[in-house]
């Protein structure tokens, strides 16, 4: 019975381990080609890889890619469109006005190559710098949005500081070594400023007790708001936004554009909010979290109930 116990544990872990090994071997290609990249360009590895990932986090996967940026067939092929689905010469493309180019000197400009299409997103955004003067309204051209120059600026922040692309780790969000409840709250009514509905988990707990990053981020807000009292907002590599509230104090040295990692404590549970600065004890000690997604054209809060339960179970202290 041991034997066949042991030989279903390793069994069972197999599936895992080939998913991991895979995970890292994406990555290790991934910077590859961000490195080779950058050499030809001005761009930096990380600077290129908050781009991708901005567009990983926007676009569906692309089966045979590595990367997520997706140029669009009339920007690549130019009056070549209508034969889009044919291999054809950075020269032709670029005679019939089409930026597509050859990235890996195949002699092909090929839409569905990685190489290439990292090469040509590289000099688009270049041509745009130029042109524009600086690479923040260079971006805001390309995607026709100012808040992704701003996401993609934060995330290159990540990327640099970090140095690697793995940022996926999360924390617990308060020290296991306190008390602490929750349950799910999601969608419950809230009477403070008008009819709205919960958009996040309370995890109660006493006065004082350690709050922590559940993530790799930038600290992209600190301060007061009549909702959430003491707040911290940090946004990680993945476009989500973790929301921090009712703090009773900040941790030192946590301000805004402050780099953090899983675990990093961040401040401590309090009571404050639903009054103006400084209001508190108008409800029970707590934490609230709240996680907004970006996805390219608008941020949306969705339950962080079922993510809160998982990284508790994988969080020690």
């Amino acid at each position: 019975m041991r034997k066949f116990l042991c030989l279903l544990i390793i069994l069972l872990s197999i599936p895992m381990t080939v998913q991991a090994e895979e995970e890292d071997n994406e990555y290790l290609e991934r910077m590859g080609l961000y490195r080779k990249t950058a050499a030809v360009t001005d761009l930096p590895w990380y600077s290129l890889a908050a781009m991708d990932q901005y567009e990983r986090n926007i676009n569906e996967d692309i089966e045979g890619r590595i990367t997520g940026i997706i140029i669009k067939p009339e920007t690549w092929f130019g009056l070549l469109h209508f034969d889009n689905e044919r291999k054809h010469s950075e020269e032709a493309i670029q005679l019939f006005g089409g930026k597509g180019m050859d990235g890996n000197g195949d002699g092909i400009a090929d839409i569905q190559d990685d190489e290439d299409v990292l090469f040509t997103y590289a000099s688009i955004i270049q041509q745009l710098t130029e042109k524009e003067g600086t690479m923040q309204k260079a971006l805001e051209v390309y995607y026709d949005r100012e808040k992704a120059a701003d996401l993609i600026a934060l995330m290159e922040k990540i990327f640099h500081k970090f140095q690697t692309l793995d940022l996926s780790e999360r924390s617990f969000i308060v020290s296991k070594n306190f008390n602490y409840s929750y349950r799910n709250t999601w969608g419950d009514s809230r009477g403070y400023g008008g009819r709205r509905i919960h958009e996040g988990t309370d995890i109660f707990a006493s006065y004082g007790t350690p709050v922590k990053s559940a993530s790799y981020g930038i600290v992209e807000i600190k301060g007061w708001n009549k909702y959430g009292g003491w707040r911290i907002g940090i946004r990680d590599a993945y476009n989500i936004y973790h929301y921090y509230a009712h703090l009773n104090s900040f941790e030192e040295g946590i301000e805004e554009g402050t780099l953090v990692e899983p675990g990093q404590v961040i401040g401590y549970v309090g009571s404050t909010g639903y009054g103006p600065e400084g209001t508190q004890g108008k409800f029970p000690p707590h934490l609230h979290y709240g996680i907004y997604k970006d996805n390219g054209k608008y941020e949306w809060a969705y339950d962080p109930y079922p993510s809160l339960r998982r990284w508790e179970r994988n969080t020690n202290g």
